[in-house]
């Protein structure tokens, strides 16, 4: 079931300039915080809202004045196509950055939206184990490619750096954690929610052990939330039972602009800004910096 607001604009409008405005207003006035903050967006799960947040979440970040990179290392590539990279135009890719044929710099197009590039995928990646799984480096190619482009010009730094996961526990999401400060787990408020959630903190405690000893989980985002379900409110109020604070107070409800979205290359904030899931995004990234704000503090 969806949510649809009564007040919605058609698909069609053109909301660009919306977006801008929005930036205009709310820009933050700090230079980026010197190396960004790379939050790996993971979930074993597929069908949780993984590509969905990175786009929609990044959009909102950027709308506020943020500087910000998505990394998409999930074969299917959804997160480039739902940012309107046609895949002619993927000359590099992420493949090509993690095989080290390129640069991570090489692979970064800009997107419609100011202030947010992306790092595109292939269906290569899919072939990325059986190429480099015996390589002594195998886990922190991710993280080289990063320390190489922070270490390069101005202009290619970022505060935020999201990295889009495939739904598995492969590779490519242990490269995406080996690099990452922080994971943010995207969680669809059914049934199975909590099973999946105890395997992938598993794994994130194995990556503390053995190869990312700082990685942490900086929180839990419920997606697919409908009010009109009981099932979502148990679910809710489950994991908020189950995992406390690390829960954002922000919940992703079902919407149909969120779902359309893609189809027109764009992000839901883009395609129609005034929708319930494009104000839900917007309190999400409010709420994630002002979570960073406090972990400044209290380092």
């Amino acid at each position: 079931m969806t949510i649809i607001p009564t007040d919605t604009p058609e698909p069609g409008t053109n909301l660009e300039s919306d977006v801008i405005e929005l930036s205009d207003r709310l820009r933050a006035a700090p230079a980026p915080a010197q190396p960004p903050r790379v939050l790996a967006i993971a979930n074993q799960k597929g069908g949780v809202g993984k590509t969905t947040t990175a786009i929609n979440l990044g959009t909102a970040l950027a709308a506020i004045g943020e500087t910000v990179l998505i990394l998409d290392l999930d074969p299917q590539g959804n997160a480039s196509t739902g940012l309107g990279i046609d895949r002619k135009s993927r000359t590099y890719s992420t493949y090509d950055v993690l095989t080290t044929q390129a640069s991570l710099r090489d692979a970064i197009l800009p997107t419609a939206v100011p202030r947010l590039h992306i790092a595109p995928s292939t269906m290569d990646l899919s072939g990325l184990e059986l190429e480099i799984g015996q390589q002594r480096d195998r886990a922190f190619r991710l993280r080289a490619a990063l320390a190489a482009l922070n270490a390069g010009a101005v202009e290619a730094h970022y505060s935020y750096v999201l990295v889009d996961c495939p739904p598995s526990l492969n590779l490519l999401t242990v490269n995406a954690m080996a690099a990452a400060n922080a994971i943010l787990v995207p969680l669809q408020c059914e049934f199975f929610a909590l099973e999946g959630l105890s395997q992938l903190l598993k794994t994130v405690d194995q990556v503390k052990q053995s190869l990312n000893p700082e990685l942490t989980i900086h929180g839990v985002v419920l997606t697919m939330y409908d009010a009109r379900n009981n099932l979502s409110g148990q679910v809710v109020a489950d994991v908020r039972e189950f995992m406390g604070d690390k829960v954002y107070d922000t919940v992703i409800p079902r919407n149909v602009r969120v779902s359309e979205a893609p189809s027109h290359g764009k992000p839901v904030l883009i395609y129609d800004l005034k929708c319930v899931g494009s104000e839900a995004y917007l309190r999400l990234a409010t709420e994630l910096i002002q979570r960073e704000r406090e972990l400044k503090k209290a380092s």
